[in-house]
């Protein structure tokens, strides 16, 4: 319950963008008055003798809350954008006309044909080095070790190493299972035009650049990717990058009303540029990952809304924001309801506040949980 003072000051302070907690000293003057409702509540010297006796009962109506110990949150909102993770182009080496292609949204796994070239498919596999040179026995390097990886991952090697970045004997004879496993002639070599590799092992495709029946552009994007983890991208004021931590916990709107918790996994360090240069409206990227990805649906690039927890404290006295009554000259006390009945002003200095819970963290001389506090009636 806040109620205007009779002179300036009081107000709730306006919400700040990553609440500390106060110091505790010098929150309440020490002669202050509180207007209630029916009458004036006078508070003399709190520090002295502890809280007094209200003078008069308020005429508004009124209920009771209780001081509870509890764990409350401080929380930023940020505007941002759900999507999938990662992204990359997959760059055809192929030549001939193209005979198959995947739709935007249909994923393809490790192993399985992203699109035909003449009737040939061409395989996905997992790897960021980008298949520049055919593969064949003999050869090392990243690019052998990534097929080794691959082979590995399907299932179609038996006792190779895949860490090895050597092709030997095993990659020969995996690879020819792959190959029949796909309908590629078994040449126990890997050829530019009968693979991709992409940095995911479950590909969703974001963008076709061609049609069916079209020259295969060798060298060109066929075809663009990302993974299938779901993730929201948010565009936050550089200037707060400091108090958004990898780890944070965050509660994440959706489109369709519900909500879903998260965590921040990425901060970035470059800012970009908004508006114009020196405008102040420079922005980093941070990056959020729901915790149950099948609640977020599967629409991409659709805006949502993340309340970021960017403090907590555990263990603290609190009572309903609007318990608080407005100290004439600043600061704030609480209307404690004693067991007898009797009404008594308790200045308190707030701490955290909760906008989700509706509580502020407070403490006073002869405060403590389980206490009845005055607050307005619902």
């Amino acid at each position: 319950m806040t109620v205007a003072p009779e002179t300036t000051g009081g107000a709730r302070p306006a919400s700040r963008e990553k609440r500390r907690r106060p110091g505790r000293t010098g929150a309440v003057v020490a002669v202050a008055v509180v207007l209630l409702a029916g009458g004036v509540i006078v508070v003399t010297d709190p520090f002295a003798a502890g809280p007094v006796a209200s003078s008069s009962q308020s005429a508004a109506a009124t209920g009771l809350a209780k001081v509870t110990t509890t764990t409350l949150s401080a929380r930023s909102v940020e505007n941002g954008t759900l999507g999938f993770a990662g992204g990359c182009q997959v760059v055809n080496n192929a030549g001939g006309r193209v005979t198959a292609l995947p739709a935007v949204g249909d994923v393809v796994a490790q192993g399985g044909t992203l699109y035909k070239v003449d009737g040939k498919p061409v395989v996905l596999l997992q790897g960021g080095v980008p298949l520049y040179r055919a593969l064949s026995w003999g050869m090392s390097g990243p690019d052998v070790q990534q097929l080794n990886a691959a082979l590995v991952a399907l299932g179609y090697a038996s006792g190779l190493d895949s860490a090895s970045d050597f092709f030997s004997g095993r990659t020969y004879r995996a690879l020819t299972k792959l190959q029949k496993a796909v309908g590629l002639t078994e040449t126990g070599q890997l050829a530019l035009d009968q693979a991709v590799f992409v940095p995911v092992g479950e590909a969703r495709v974001t963008k076709v650049n061609a049609v069916t029946g079209s020259a295969a552009p060798n060298g060109g994007t066929l075809l663009e990717v990302s993974s299938t983890q779901r993730v929201v991208t948010l565009a936050v004021n550089a200037r707060r990058q400091s108090s958004i931590e990898v780890g944070d916990r965050v509660t994440i709107s959706l489109p369709d009303g519900k909500t879903t918790p998260g965590a921040v996994t990425s901060v970035g360090k470059v800012a970009t540029e908004q508006g114009d240069e020196g405008s102040g409206d420079a922005t980093v990227e941070v990056l959020v990952t729901p915790s149950e990805p099948a609640a977020t649906g599967r629409l991409d690039k659709a805006p949502v809304q993340v309340s970021i927890v960017s403090e907590t404290v555990a263990d603290v006295l609190a009572v309903p924001v609007n318990a608080l009554l407005a100290v004439a000259g600043g600061g704030y006390a609480v209307e404690v309801v004693e067991k007898d009945g009797q009404h008594r002003v308790v200045p308190v200095t707030t701490g955290l506040f909760d906008d989700d819970e509706g509580e502020v963290e407070v403490s006073g001389r002869g405060l403590a949980a389980g206490q009845d506090v005055v607050v307005p009636a619902s």
